[in-house]
């Protein structure tokens, strides 16, 4: 599908998404991806000549990323899938070009741009999205060295930075919520529905911080629960289950990735008093059972604004963070515009090349009473190609730069 030396026009790259600063819960589920979505949405792309691209959705963020020749064509194709209408995407969406989308992906990757300041769960997730889309083939050899890079400066502000320091989380948002809001906890039996990445993390929190394993777990893979359960002491029950597990439990945990509501008002009328927090974007909670009068209920816009001390720290931390990233960003466009200069220097490569086996030269070398091997002659050419390369990419003289490397070669070979 890719070109695997074709050059990539920076501008045409592209992000268009829409995230927590204009929307909330339920409008950003109005176009939260799935799986099955996602596959659809790859499956259209070349229709809508997008060739290379992938799709980050979390209950933060929905967002496209990939070369494009523009972004309409992006917003067209993410909202095939989408319940909610190109219309209303277009109206709350952000769209960024070139160096200012690959800076947006790079704050995006590192935390700075989460809900929760620091937030490392979206780097699981960003890689999550990018193998699904390398798996059908979407991911080029270009925007595969930009990812890499992403992931390296985030490996770098992890190790040499606090902006992910302390347990500050959506599931960790969740225990500090319950903390503050439940009383006598062991007595409390909780449900948590969905043992994903945020479900088994938000558990592990729970038995960690609540020191509680009055907990049942529920997942439609009936296995993944009986798994956590036996790793954490826990029990499990089959999602058949689930109308009586809701019906005695007192806090109910959602981390689902379902389309449409799995706690609905039926479950949980004259059930007595409920905790429900729901880190399922979209809703996974009924709005009817939302508003029962014996419901409590938080979504991951609520968690979000708690704040503690771990987060004022966070905050300190990010002159450190954006200075790593803008290092990394530097070095990948360095990067880029040595691709551009690939195919002159090939060029010159096999001219010298050429030039060495040409009968002029190996007479002038002759009389100039040179001798050199075939290897030393590959290594000449080589270095004069790496000398090349320094030159074009300071001054930027094609032209100049060509002539000068033909002038150094035929001094090497008299040397």
């Amino acid at each position: 599908m890719f070109d695997q030396v074709q050059q990539k026009d920076i501008n045409t790259f592209f992000v268009a998404g829409i995230n927590y600063k204009k929307t909330d819960a339920a409008l950003r589920g109005q176009f939260a991806i799935s799986t099955s979505q996602y596959a659809n949405i790859l499956a259209a792309a070349p229709s809508y000549g997008i060739n290379e691209l992938f799709v980050i959705s979390t209950c933060n963020r929905t967002e496209m990323y990939g070369f494009a020749d523009s972004a309409d064509a992006m917003c067209e194709l993410i909202c095939t899938q989408t319940e909610g209408t190109l219309d209303t995407f277009r109206e709350i969406a952000y769209i960024k070009s070139g160096k200012e989308a690959i800076l947006h992906l790079f704050n995006v990757a590192a935390g700075l741009d989460s809900q929760i300041l620091g937030d490392y769960e979206i780097l699981g997730q960003l890689k999550q999205a990018v193998k699904f889309a390398k798996e059908q083939r979407f991911i080029g050899v270009y925007l595969e060295r930009m990812i890499n890079t992403v992931l390296q400066a985030s490996k770098l502000i992890k190790t040499n930075t606090e902006l992910s320091g302390g347990t500050v989380s959506v599931s960790f948002a969740a225990i500090q919520f319950i903390k503050e809001h439940v009383a006598d906890i062991p007595n409390k039996k909780i449900v948590l529905i969905g043992t994903g990445k945020i479900g088994r993390n938000t558990c592990k929190n729970v038995v960690d911080y609540l020191e509680t394993k009055n907990i049942t777990l529920i997942n439609r893979t009936e296995t993944k629960a009986a798994e956590l359960a036996q790793e954490l002491g826990l029990q499990y029950a089959p999602i058949e289950a689930l109308d009586d597990q809701l019906a005695t439990a007192d806090i109910i945990l959602v981390a689902t990735n379902s389309v449409e509501p799995v706690i609905l008002e039926s479950h949980l009328r004259n059930q007595g008093n409920k905790v429900i927090i729901d880190m399922s974007i979209p809703c996974n909670v009924e709005t009817a059972a939302q508003e029962l009068h014996n419901t409590t209920f938080v979504n991951v816009d609520d968690l979000s604004k708690i704040k503690d001390a771990t987060l004022h720290k966070r905050e300190a931390e990010v002159p450190k963070a954006k200075a790593i990233i803008n290092e990394q960003v530097f070095e990948f466009l360095e990067w880029h515009e040595m691709r551009k200069n690939a195919p002159a220097l090939k060029s010159i490569k096999n001219k010298l090349q050429a030039m060495h086996n040409c009968d002029l030269y190996i007479s002038y070398i002759a009389r100039q009473n040179a001798t050199t091997t075939t290897n030393n002659v590959d290594v000449k050419i080589q270095k004069v190609v790496n000398g090349m390369a320094v030159k074009m990419r300071q001054y930027n003289q094609r032209g100049c730069n060509y002539i000068a490397a033909i002038n150094e070669f035929i001094a090497t070979g008299t040397n």
